[in-house]
């Protein structure tokens, strides 16, 4: 089997480049490209042009324009990244006969109510960063492609910056944070979400049937402020240097911190579906958050 994967380099195609290493073959771009195939998402044309070159049997795209707020300025560049592109690659790859992979986000979701939110549930963004992931995600089902279209939440990865390792470094140097508490999801890690495509794609190659979009998220949930607290407190217990004290993490709406693209309250994901045609238990979120934190901590 030959799998080309886009956006090697992000949080997510880094931990894909362990996970199928064992599938198939592997022909991982970023976007600077390799031996003259074409990774940068921008160019919809060269991309649909190296799938046919490479001729996999699976193609990945881990890559996006993820830059929320600057999405709201940006949304050529934005619907570029998150919407044409993927639906040329899913015409490229219907066009051989391969499937495709392709991540998308709770931020197709309004965030209303405190419900999870099942794949049928009707969509309604609220920003452009998830106006353009829904317009990617209607591309690449009108293209008729068999595709594996995993939505998620919270990402994150011990391998650069990330929200946790933010608040390891201000509870270090600030006597007091204050964090959002009325944003519910659960954080999800770029190693789970690498293990469970690599699982699913076996799956898949078997079965077209399968063909469709999942919701793929760590289990459980918890807010901004939960996250954070947890992971100052674990911190704290391996003996870190904390200068915030626990009681003054202060809680704090969305409000109080106003930026240019409105987030969802509730970004909470239902994987009933996921979990019972994968036959696969996804880890409360706390699980991950602790592996993380084991690989930061330890540096």
């Amino acid at each position: 089997m030959k799998i080309l994967l886009f956006g090697k380099a992000g949080q997510v195609g880094w931990e894909l480049q362990r996970s199928l290493a064992p599938v198939g073959e592997l022909v991982a771009l970023d976007r600077d490209g390799l031996h003259g195939l074409c990774g940068d998402l921008s160019d919809a044309a060269a991309i649909a042009e190296t799938v046919r070159h490479v001729q996999p049997d699976v193609v990945i795209n881990a890559a996006a324009y993820t830059a929320v707020d600057k999405a709201e300025s940006e949304p050529a560049l934005a619907h570029a990244i998150n919407a044409v592109a993927p639906g040329a690659l899913a015409q490229a790859a219907s066009a051989i006969g391969a499937w495709l992979v392709h991540y998308s986000t709770d931020y197709v979701f309004d965030g209303a109510g405190t419900s999870a939110r099942s794949e049928v549930d009707p969509t309604g963004p609220l920003n452009e960063y998830g106006r353009t992931k829904l317009e990617g995600e209607q591309l690449i089902r009108a293209s008729g492609c068999c595709h594996l279209l995993f939505r998620t939440s919270w990402v994150y990865a011990a391998r650069g910056q990330n929200f946790a390792k933010t608040m390891l470094r201000l509870g270090a140097e600030r006597d007091a944070l204050a964090v959002i508490d009325d944003q519910y999801g659960a954080p999800t890690g770029a190693e789970l979400l690498a293990d469970a495509t690599a699982h699913a794609i076996r799956s898949a190659l078997r079965r077209p049937d399968l063909s469709g979009t999942y919701h793929l998220a760590a289990s459980g949930e918890t807010t901004w402020h939960g996250y954070a607290s947890y992971v100052i407190e674990r911190a704290r217990a391996e003996g870190r240097t904390i200068k915030v004290a626990k009681d003054a993490i202060r809680p704090v709406p969305t409000s109080a911190f106003p930026t240019p693209a409105k987030r969802p309250a509730n970004s909470r994901l239902a994987t009933a579906k996921f979990r019972q045609t994968f036959n696969l238990l996804l880890p409360e979120w706390r699980h991950g958050v602790d592996r993380m934190l084991d690989e930061v901590l330890g540096q």
